[in-house]
Order: C-alpha cells, then structure tokens, then sequence
C-alpha cells in the first residue's frame, strides 16, 4: 500500500466531495470543519475503496514509529470524529465499515468530480433528500434546446441560477434547522466484560501492573448493582486472543467491552479505555488518563465513572459515593500490593507465601492501605480452603486482616466476605456469617466469589432453592471458571438433586477437560447412590489429571478387584495416612473414610479431632452425603447438637 492516498484530487461519495488538494471536505457543497488525522484517514481509505485498511497501516502511514503516542486511542478518536462529520455510524455504517480487531474499509461508492468543489454554489448533482422537492424544477432548468436563441440560453442559465440559489438558501435553513447530524442512541447495556488491559511499556515485567489494574477496574465497576460485570478469572482467559469481540461477548454473555491498554513511564501512569458495544463491535467511547502513581486508585475510579456515565446505567446514592472515594496510595505500597495480587491469582501452593509476603510488606509501607488488608485475609482464607495449615493457625489471621480493614474502610466489600468466612467456616458463629455475607454482596453484587461462599452456606442451612441460585448466580459472573461450573453441582449434591448434579458434572467436565476437582464430585454421587465401580473409576480419573502416576492409580482399580468397596475405602485411608506424614491432612477425611468403611468408632475419634480443629468440614454436617453411614447413630446427634445449627 503506497504513503498516504494521493487519489484524484476531487471525490465524490454520497453527498460529500473530498479536495485533497484544498484539503477540504465539503457536505452539499458547505465545509465541513475535520481534523488533520480524520483527513488523512478517509483519504487513505478513499484510495482504496473497497478494500480493508488494516490498523497496521494506519499506524505507519499515519504516526512515524519513533513517535510516543498511544495509537489505539489516538486512531479511535480519529475514526469516531471522522464518523461524527460524515453523519455515521459504527453499528450502520454506510461509508466506514469496521472490520473487528483488524481494520477500516470504505463501503460507499464513489467516484472523480469535476472541477473544484468551492468553484460552484451548488454541487454537481442534487443528491439525497433534501434535493429530492427540487430536483423537477432542476431538470427543467437545465433542458435547453439544441440551436437555442443567445437570449434563451441567457434566460435558461438565469434560471438555473435562480434554482440554484434556492436550492442552496433552503439546504442550509433545513441544516441551521436541523443541526448536525444525530449520533445514533447508545444502546441499553446491563452487562459488561473488561478484557485484560494491554501492557504497553515493552517491558514484559510490567505485565503484572497491567493484569492489576484489569482486576481493580472490575472491583470498581462491580460496585454497581445495574450492572453484571464478569469477574477476572473468565476475562483473563481472553489475555493475548485475536478472536473477534462479538464472539467473546456471545462466550461471555455480555453487551459491552471494555477494552484498552496501561502504560508506565517513570512516576506516570496512563489508561486507555474502549468501550465498545459487543454485538456489533460499535466504538461508542475512548478516552485517556493520566496521574502520577500515587494518584492510581483516583484514576481507576475515574475512568469507572466515565464508562458508567456513557451506558447511562443507574447508579444508587450510596454507589456514586464509593465510586468517588480514593484515597492516595504510596506507589511502592501499590506495586507490592498488585505483585501480591498475581501471586495470589496463581492459587498453587507455592504462590501464597510470596503473596502474603508483598501483602506485608505493602502494609508496612502504607498501614492505611485498606485493599492490602483484605488481600492478605484471603490469601489465609485460601491456604484453609486448600488445607495447607490448621483452621487455627489460619483463622485468627484472617479475621485480624478483616477487621483492620474494616476499621479504615468500613465499606469494603472484600473485607465482609473475608469476615464472613471466618464466622462460618471457624467460629461457626450462623448469624454473624450470613450478615456479613449479605453485606459484601451489597457492597460489590458482581463478586462471583461472594456469592459462590454464599451459596455454600445458605445449602448448609438446608436453604436448598436459595443456595442453588446464589451457585447460579456465580457462575453467571464468572462463567469460564471450573470452580464456579464445579460449586453448583456441588450444592446440588447437598440438595440431593443427584440427576441435575450429574448433569453439572458432565458439563464442568466438557467445558473443562483438564480439571480434576470435578471428578471427586462424579465419586460423591456415585457413592450415593451406591454405584461403586463407576465411583473408583471417577477418582482414578482425578488422581490422573492430578498428576498421580499411572502405575500407582491402577493400583486403587487393583484394591477394588481384589476386596470390592471395603479394598476400596482401605486404599484411601492408606494413602492418606503416608500423606500425613509430609503435610497436614484433615481429620475429618479420616472420618469420612472410617465411615465408608463402616468402622464407626474410628469415624467417631477422628470426628471429635475435626470438632477440636475446627474442620470447616463440619459446616456440612446436615447436608454432605458423605457423613450419611453415621446419621442413625445417637453419637452424630450429639454433633449436630454442639454445632447450633438454626432450625
């Protein structure tokens, strides 16, 4: 493709006429006032009508390659004022077709004027319709005998002229009337993804600033209610994609993207955001910011605010207030917050020390950074969840973290739901938890994990139907995770709707081959429902995408064979003890599997450690299926007792 379009010096496209030469654009005749790079562009388009003009390109002909500029932002803008002056649209484009994530193509026809356009009052041809009442006077005007009489042809250029001037006079008081062209209305959004942010610094170490302001600008978006905003473990699956926008809001079920990139240079930082209507992929919004590190919580906000504003989505009181209130952050405290972040999204055993660790460290820095606070209560809610360390070595962390947050910020979200857990996974404290769950939920309805942890208390209160829709609710929040996907089969099981917990598990298992975590759910449904062998085939299969070796699964389908389900029960708890040793193990899988194996007293020793440790386990007393060979006997009653379930 050659520099920029030096295409005939005049070109004609529905009303409009284009003098490269004059450097005009001209609308029935009148300029029309168009910036240089809005210039530039429909002219390199119209050299190539047709034909896709990548964004490459543009790039080149248009920014030389040692220029600092922010392109995407800079050929958006460019493209939406161009847009604006000709009277088009994105979503109905009839001159300037987008071709998702590619490039621009010209799609009107066009062809080389005559003469220059500001050389005549009137254009060549009466186009459209505001000619439309007098193009039969015009025609008429112009139909001049052959052979005419020099006082005819004087009389019918007279004529034309008079027409002429009407035509003129009256176009411009419907225009005056008019105004300017109508964009055309921003269409009804309720539902928005923030695709990761593009690291533009060059410097690959920089990603994880990029990946941290994705998750803060979702928290902050997720304040609104109007709004259901995906959660980060779905969005950044989309990291590095080249698929269309369209197809990812149709993975994603959403109406708008959010799109752009994160630059730092020195103590600066600067935001650019998209905003995009997915269906279509109309640009409906770009802007840029800018502030100095300190000022990041500020600029995240802001830039919240404005894509809110645009979608004229309605915002409560209360949620203008805390989308308006950021404090400064010391900008140290904020890299070490964001780089415990991506360690802690890892979520593998070997991440949650240097998580914690930075967490600290930000907190030392700045002890009045809430988010830093709430981060480090979740990291010690996540180590339980993976039993990585006694309930009480972790919980009394957790609920220092929770509550220091709260003192500076009692409107955190994050901190509610860390506080919640601590009161029904460890204090066993019903009310309090649920309180606390409901506030978080008020506070950021778009927290796929607070409702996920919701869900999971109110089925362990037997609230069956609300637990499953709290599951239901998650999953459409974040609906490319297989924790979400697995947590809804899960309550499920706990209501005993065994064939729609199936169901989910074949599903979790489709959309997510590679994920063992399903397959210890197939094994709680079969066991159930007392199908054994299709039981230790499922756990043959997780231990396999788990990393066990072949040779020591088909050890456990050898026990089967040989002793039938007691082989079957006895191969576990083998197992487990020898793990025992390297790490710390639960007792209550020892008591589950006691139970299995119909061993009752051991069951019951083993249940009376979990009581003392404060084995989250026992929040699911009522409900798992796992503890159902001990519900007849008087000494389970006695448990159910001590642990104050409400009626």
């Amino acid at each position: 493709m050659s520099e920029i379009a030096r295409p005939s010096s005049l070109v004609r496209f529905g009303v409009f006429e284009l003098n490269l030469q004059g450097g005009e654009l001209r609308n029935h005749g009148l300029k029309v006032k168009l910036q240089e790079k809005p210039f530039q562009i429909l002219a390199i388009l119209l050299n190539h009508p047709g034909e896709v003009v990548t964004r490459e390109e543009l790039r080149r002909q248009l920014w030389p390659a040692d220029t600092f500029v922010d392109f995407d932002h800079s050929v958006n803008t460019a493209i939406n004022k161009l847009r604006e002056a000709l009277g088009d649209s994105a979503e109905n484009p009839r001159f300037i077709e987008t071709q998702p994530r590619h490039g621009y193509r010209f799609i009107a026809p066009t062809h080389a004027a005559v003469g220059a356009i500001h050389e005549s009052p009137l254009p060549v041809t009466i186009e459209e319709r505001h000619e439309d009442s007098l193009s039969a006077t015009a025609e008429t005007a112009r139909e001049v005998p052959p052979h005419a009489s020099p006082k005819k042809l004087w009389l019918a250029g007279l004529g034309l002229g008079v027409v002429g001037l009407l035509a003129v006079i009256l176009f411009r008081t419907d225009l005056a009337r008019r105004g300017p062209p109508a964009a055309a209305p921003i269409p009804a959004i309720h539902s928005l993804a923030v695709l990761p942010l593009e690291n533009l610094s060059g410097d690959p170490g920089q990603q994880y600033l990029a990946d941290g302001m994705t998750d803060e600008l979702i928290t902050t978006l997720g304040q609104v209610s109007a709004l259901r905003v995906i959660s980060r473990t779905s969005v950044m699956q989309y990291k590095g994609a080249k698929k269309p926008l369209p197809e990812i809001a149709r993975e994603l079920n959403v109406d708008a993207i959010v799109e752009g990139s994160v630059l730092r240079s020195g103590d600066r930082v600067r935001i650019t955001a998209n905003l995009l209507y997915a269906p279509t992929d109309r640009h409906l919004w770009s802007e840029t910011y800018e502030r100095n590190l300190g000022d990041v919580l500020a600029l995240q906000s802001e830039v919240a605010r404005a894509i809110v504003t645009q979608i004229r989505v309605k915002v409560t009181p209360q949620e203008q207030v805390r989308l308006a209130s950021a404090r400064p952050v010391n900008p140290e405290a904020h890299r070490l917050y964001v780089l415990g972040r991506f360690y802690l999204n890892k979520r593998t055993e070997k991440s949650y020390k240097p998580a914690i660790d930075h967490f600290q460290q930000a907190i030392e820095i700045d002890p009045g950074y809430t988010p830093a606070y709430t981060e480090l209560a979740e990291s010690y809610v996540e180590l339980n969840r993976q039993y990585l360390a006694p309930p009480k070595e972790l919980f009394p962390k957790v609920r220092a973290a929770a509550r220091k947050a709260l003192e500076i910020d009692p409107a955190s979200a994050e901190a509610h739901a860390a506080l919640a857990c601590s009161y029904f996974e460890y204090d066993w404290d019903w009310a309090a938890a649920e309180k606390d769950y409901k506030r978080a939920i008020e506070l950021n309805p778009n927290s796929a994990m607070a409702h996920q942890r919701y869900s999971v208390y109110l089925s362990s209160m037997k609230r069956y139907a609300e637990g499953i829709r709290e599951a239901q609710r998650a999953q459409q929040l974040d609906p490319l995770s297989p924790w979400m996907s697995r947590n809804l089969a899960i309550c499920y099981i706990y209501a005993r709707e065994f064939d729609q917990a199936l169901q989910q598990c074949r599903d979790t298992a489709s959309l997510f081959p590679e994920y063992s975590g399903i397959y210890q759910d197939f094994e709680a449904i079969y066991i159930a429902q007392h199908r054994y062998q299709e039981a230790v085939a499922a756990r043959q299969k997780g231990y396999l995408l788990g990393g066990m070796s072949a040779a020591e699964v088909a050890t456990l389908g050898q026990a089967y064979a040989k002793d039938g389900v007691r082989g079957y029960w006895l191969w576990q708890i083998r197992r487990w003890r020898e793990e025992s040793k390297h790490r710390y193990v639960p007792a209550s899988w020892f008591a589950y599997l006691f139970a299995g194996l119909g061993d009752k007293d051991q069951a019951f020793s083993y249940m009376e450690k979990a009581y003392q440790e404060r084995d989250r386990r026992f929040t699911i007393l009522q409900v798992a299926p796992g503890w159902d060979p001990l519900r007849s006997d008087p000494r389970f009653q006695v448990y159910l007792r001590r642990m104050n379930f409400p009626p």
